[in-house]
């Protein structure tokens, strides 16, 4: 009985300790924290389906059509940081000719009047494209045809003296494609304006490899992230795997993080990585972003990182209107 109560007591203080190494609430955080939006793909028509894989046409099967804004466009970035967006995420594909296409699709098919895989056109071939053609809600309509909506370079992007900066997804797993943004990215004043950098594992390493102190990430380096620090995190121990990079955090898993959400953050600052909570993972390989009202009511009071959303233009405004201490 004594042997039980001392090993009783053993692991109380056991719990106690790794809840007194974990918890956020003894953690201080600034008056000033709070939550940075990041706008994925800006100010966009909204895909209404439920199919969501690699080659889903997201253009077919929008909710109704409000606005003539079209994801990756300059006009659609602007607004995204009109509506308080400080990070917008862009796609990119390296051309036939080394321009940097912004446009999301792997193929030409859905959205547009053309045809094919993306990165194997010319930029003069997709320059001359409608990138308004394929968007409806109903399958019969198609409003936003013919409007003179055309998709940009990466460099029209940059000099186009947006408010804010980018994180470029690369789409392929070209390793050419990091090493020609790495080129592009020699000029000062285009550097500046990269937030960071992720997607496909070779093209995204091989820009960060020639880009010393650019943040980045891909599905690889979550992974080694999240399992060092799943099994070290307890310690406050943030392990080589989670540093010096971005690393994004489910809605629906961030509670399970050691930690969650202040000293979670705090310990990834220290170790020079930056923290991007996502929307609830649902286990189709797709992360969604925080929404609306609801998926906001769950981001931390005073959230000292950035959180991702396809609905800056609802989330924006729910933010601005929120208590000083979000």
């Amino acid at each position: 009985m004594i042997v039980l109560k001392r090993v009783l007591i053993v692991v109380g203080l056991l719990c106690f300790g790794l809840w007194l190494n974990n918890t956020s609430l003894l953690v201080t955080v600034s008056e000033d924290a709070g939550p940075k939006l990041l706008a994925h793909r800006g100010v966009h028509q909204i895909y209404a389906g439920s199919d969501r894989k690699n080659d889903t046409c997201r253009a077919e099967n929008v909710l109704p059509i409000t606005h003539d804004l079209i994801e990756n466009t300059v006009p659609s970035m602007r607004a995204a940081f009109e509506a308080g967006a400080e990070v917008v995420e862009l796609d990119v594909h390296l051309t036939t000719d080394g321009e940097f296409a912004v446009f999301h699709d792997w193929t030409l098919d859905c959205q547009t009047n053309g045809q094919g895989v993306t990165h194997k056109h010319s930029w003069e071939a997709l320059s001359a494209l409608d990138i308004g053609y394929g968007f409806t809600a109903d399958g019969q309509n198609y409003p936003l045809r013919g409007k003179g909506h055309r998709m940009p370079t990466l460099t029209e992007v940059l000099e186009a003296e947006l408010p804010g900066q980018f994180l470029i997804n690369f789409k392929s797993n070209r390793a050419e494609e990091g090493l020609a943004l790495a080129a592009l990215l020699q000029n000062p004043s285009y550097r500046a304006k990269i937030w960071g950098i992720y997607g496909g594992r070779q093209p995204t390493r091989a820009a960060l490899a020639e880009l010393p102190g650019m943040l980045g990430y891909d599905k690889a380096s979550v992974k080694a992230c999240a399992k060092s620090y799943m099994l070290t995190g307890w310690s406050g121990y943030v392990g080589e795997a989670c540093r010096d990079q971005i690393i994004v955090v489910p809605q629906n898993f961030a509670p399970l993080v050691w930690g969650w959400p202040h000293r979670f953050t705090q310990r990834m600052q220290q170790a020079g990585t930056t923290v991007i909570l996502l929307g609830d993972y649902d286990g189709s390989g797709f992360s969604s972003g925080v929404e609306d009202t609801a998926a906001w009511a769950r981001v931390p009071a005073q959230f000292d990182g950035y959180v991702w959303t396809n609905r800056i233009e609802v989330i924006g405004p729910i933010m601005q209107s929120a208590p000083q201490s979000r």
